[in-house]
């Protein structure tokens, strides 16, 4: 209730604390890096376009962030919303730290909502002489955030959504997923399904122009000017062995975390016939979002709706559409457009608040002719893409992707929500490729096939003279039919209900 009062409090606007910063960028000569020197045939065999791979499961997701840490030779950028500090953020930290001590720059930029009981660990990285930490609109103080929020709300809510992970300027890996172990199916209680882009070529340099705008914006303060003490010399290097040591005895983790550079390499190469060249650009918000007057992300994906034909399919973990989203859509009916949406059910959705914004518009969704899908948290092609860990664990999404008319594919870190529209900075990469549009298509069809998500569908009931919802589904290859949100109880549906009424849309 405390969160839900923030939000529709009024509040004036401050802006964020001038802090002394060194301007730095991105690695001017990748192609002198064996990362640039990767894909140099295959660049040259295609001028212009760029190389993109799914990365749709969890091994692979934490694998090629591994991988490309083991095999960076000059700079690693790494760019999140969120970075937990459990099993597999401290072992992605840790791989940093072993890049920093083969002499590779590393910087770090986190958004400081997330990082509140952690930013003095981010702290304790940047003493590292080779690493560098910034957190993304910071809190003035640790411990009174929530007076801050009531304070200081319009600035504060301004927060960078962006993901990505770039080694040495050649290869990146930008899309839904964040740090922590439910984004790559080692969580014993809940995992994510979610999908990432390995990518090569020309978009990496836009994606480091993306980082390097974010980086040097006054947006962006250095960790040591807020997170205070730093630690001394020999407190660092305590602290440092000690993950090693925790990293050299950890046991049951099921991927691979230190593997050599030839053996990544080797990795790369075997997969480099598995990327698909094509045109693709990184779509990007500027770091002053809220007061800029330029065109902003999402402007560019509406035009870039308003250009489709046949068809629209969209994965997204949050949807709220909005009254203009739905009128698009009655639009889209209009034309004749075929419209899939696949996004959470309230049993997998890990914000409630997000789901009472969707519910009120799931009517005025099916009657504008979209196709409606709900992940089940008992999801089974999920379970393909996580660990052993992970097996038994509830499902949620996580993924943000489209695809237009069969060959105009989005991925990266865009909700349909009022809070990427509006608040949030967030990436997206678009790719013009009929034979990418084919896998990811094929990746959103598994997740609405019945055994891993309800169809929503209306219904006509003669008992109250008015159309329901019903949510359509297999179990065992029987049809079951629910009319209220499945596999959850009276009290989560209760609590859904209740947000809805709160005047809280345009922030979620």
């Amino acid at each position: 209730m405390l969160l839900c009062c923030l939000l529709i409090a009024g509040c004036a606007s401050t802006p964020p604390r001038s802090y002394y910063r060194t301007p730095s960028s991105a690695l001017e000569d990748p192609e002198t890096t064996l990362l640039g020197r990767a894909f140099e045939t295959e660049m040259a065999a295609h001028p212009g376009d760029s190389g993109i791979l799914l990365v749709p499961s969890g091994e692979w997701a934490f694998g090629s962030r591994a991988g490309l840490a083991n095999l960076a030779e000059r700079t690693i950028d790494v760019q999140y919303y969120i970075w937990e500090v459990d099993t597999t953020g401290r072992l992605l930290a840790e791989r940093l730290l072993r890049a920093a001590d083969r002499g590779v720059r590393v910087r770090m930029l986190l958004d400081h909502i997330t990082t509140k009981d952690t930013d003095f660990r981010f702290a304790a990285m940047a003493a590292h002489p080779n690493i560098e930490v910034r957190l993304f609109n910071p809190f003035e103080t640790r411990g009174f955030r929530n007076i801050e929020l009531i304070t200081d709300l319009n600035r504060l809510n301004h927060r960078m959504h962006n993901k990505a992970f770039i080694a040495d300027n050649a290869v990146a890996i930008v899309g839904g997923r964040n740090v922590g172990d439910n984004y790559f199916g080692v969580d014993t209680a809940a995992n994510f399904r979610d999908l990432d882009l390995a990518v090569a070529g020309p978009v990496v340099q836009e994606i480091s122009r993306s980082f390097d705008l974010f980086w040097n914006s006054e947006f962006a303060a250095p960790v040591d000017a807020v997170v205070e003490p730093t630690l001394t010399e020999s407190e660092f290097e305590q602290q440092r062995q000690r993950l090693y040591q925790w990293v050299d005895e950890l046991e049951n983790f099921p991927y691979p975390i230190d593997l050599g550079g030839d053996a990544v390499l080797a990795r790369l190469e075997a997969l480099r016939d598995a990327f698909v060249w094509a045109p693709a650009r990184a779509l990007y918000d500027l770091p002053d979002k809220l007061s800029t007057r330029e065109e902003d992300l999402a402007d560019h994906l509406i035009e870039v709706g308003k250009r489709k034909d046949h068809e629209v399919m969209t994965e997204s973990a949050y949807v709220i559409p909005g009254p203009a989203g739905i009128e698009r859509t009655r639009l889209n009916q209009e034309q004749n457009v075929r419209q899939r949406l696949l996004t959470n059910s309230l049993a997998t959705n890990d914000v409630a608040a997000a789901h009472a914004g969707y519910a009120k518009y799931r009517f005025d969704l099916i009657r504008s002719g979209v196709e409606l899908y709900e992940l089940r948290p008992d999801a089974r092609l999920d379970r393909e893409n996580w660990s052993l860990l992970g097996g038994k664990s509830k499902a949620s999404l996580h993924t943000k992707a489209f695809v237009v008319d069969h060959e105009l594919v989005g991925i990266g870190s865009f909700n349909v929500d009022p809070r990427s529209v509006q608040l949030n900075t967030e990436i997206v990469i678009l790719v013009d490729s009929r034979e990418v549009a084919d896998q990811v298509l094929a990746y959103m069809d598994r997740g609405t096939l019945p055994e891993n998500s309800y169809r929503v569908m209306l219904e006509f009931d003669r008992e109250i003279g008015a159309e329901r919802l019903v949510w359509i589904t297999e179990n065992d290859g029987q049809e079951v039919r629910y009319h209220s949100d499945p596999e959850v109880g009276p009290w989560r549906r209760f609590t859904a209900w209740m947000m809805g009424l709160l005047p809280i849309e345009k922030h979620l």
